[in-house]
């Protein structure tokens, strides 16, 4: 850092060596292992389960989603905790332990105010905590009314119309207490012994250095600041990381600024049109300060209409061309695609290609609705 950079990077090639990086473009796919896919990108945000899947299979060849669920309910090779942002992440099991304890406090201080105002002061904090441990060592899995009921018996009332069960299941996620489990029949969430659930690990873990190397990777060219925004962590403590994984990293520059990304990164890029749905929330959006590189304005306020919300987006060679949805009216299922202000052409074929790939992965017939501006059919 603060050299000058090698290389200077136009939008264009920046954009599809990021969506390589993220097993987003034709020849970058990975093989179809959910545990393999989330060592590679670092893990996927994951508050709604089914986009989190989805964002598996838009990176792999073949996936599917009983290899999913074999994954994350019988191998238990991957699984699902707070961690980057503070936010649900789904990531390989095996990373996991190393994940929370380097991000794990940074978020447990910083939920310590809110937590006060939901009545959890340090002291009610940590009897639930121990609480919810001798709970769910005795039965697990439990949804979140579950183990607010069995919480009375151990003299802890919460007030079910707020936030205060969620925090406090969540604190104990930090502390490395519990993790979420397999969703019931239904859908809703439950909760397990994150010890029961992930072996321990022996040995040292690596450090911070190691998850801003493995950042840049994932996500690079990306800068100093896009590292701050996907972790989480304080910007002091990042640009310490990135002082120290530097030397594992190439220097460019995107849009004049400093970005890092793998020192044998540029080999990877590719000619062609990479075409990809990507689902709601997904990391490649969300892993940078800012989408403008990858967003034009006028989809951007489709894309992110408000309430925390991050819409499924249509991906040509690793920018945002249109939004989609999945639609069921009656007995169809469809896939459409809406277009907004200067949308750049999609190619036909391969967009096909894509919407017959969400039906196998779901097991389902979809079909393909294009809403105004048609799409290009001669790519």
């Amino acid at each position: 850092m603060g050299a000058a950079a090698s290389l200077a990077l136009p939008d264009a090639r920046a954009l599809l060596l990021r969506a390589s990086a993220q097993h987003l473009t034709n020849r970058s796919r990975v093989a179809p292992r959910p545990a393999l896919i989330l060592h590679q990108v670092v893990g996927l945000q994951s508050q709604l389960l089914s986009a989190a899947a989805l964002g598996l299979r838009v990176r792999a060849d073949g996936l599917s989603m009983r290899a999913i669920t074999t994954a994350l309910t019988v191998d238990r090779s991957i699984a699902r905790t707070w961690l980057m942002r503070g936010t649900l992440h789904l990531v390989a099991s095996d990373e996991l332990r190393w994940l929370l304890s380097l991000l794990g406090p940074v978020f447990e201080r910083g939920s310590a105010r809110r937590q006060r105002e939901l009545g959890l002061d340090e002291t009610v904090t940590a009897r639930g905590i121990d609480a919810i441990r001798k709970i769910l060592g005795s039965a697990g899995p439990l949804t979140r009314s579950q183990i607010v009921e069995r919480l009375v018996r151990h003299g802890i009332k919460l007030d079910r119309k707020t936030q205060a069960p969620i925090h406090l299941i969540a604190a104990a996620a930090r502390r490395g207490v519990c993790c979420l489990g397999p969703d019931t029949d239904d859908g809703e969430t439950t909760y397990v012994l994150l010890d029961d659930w992930v072996p321990r690990t022996t040995g040292p873990m690596p450090g911070l250095a190691e998850l801003a190397r493995r950042y840049f990777c994932a996500f690079g060219p990306a800068t100093l600041p896009d590292f701050v925004a996907w972790s989480g962590l304080p910007a002091t403590v990042a640009r310490a990381c990135l002082l120290e994984a530097a030397g594992d990293l190439r220097q460019v520059s995107v849009r004049g600024q400093a970005a890092f990304m793998a020192t044998g990164q540029a080999a990877a890029i590719e000619a062609g049109r990479s075409v990809r749905l990507l689902p709601a929330f997904d990391t490649y959006l969300l892993g940078y300060r800012k989408r403008d590189l990858a967003v034009p304005a006028s989809l951007e306020r489709r894309l992110h209409r408000g309430g925390g919300w991050l819409h499924p987006a249509v991906l040509v060679d690793g920018r945002a061309v249109a939004a989609w949805s999945l639609r069921k009216t009656g007995k169809r299922v469809d896939v459409v695609v809406d277009s907004v202000g200067e949308a750049r052409p999609i190619p036909q074929p391969a967009l096909e290609q894509e919407v017959r790939d969400i039906g196998r992965f779901l097991g389902l017939e979809v079909g393909l609705k294009l809403n105004s501006p048609p799409v290009k059919r001669n790519s």
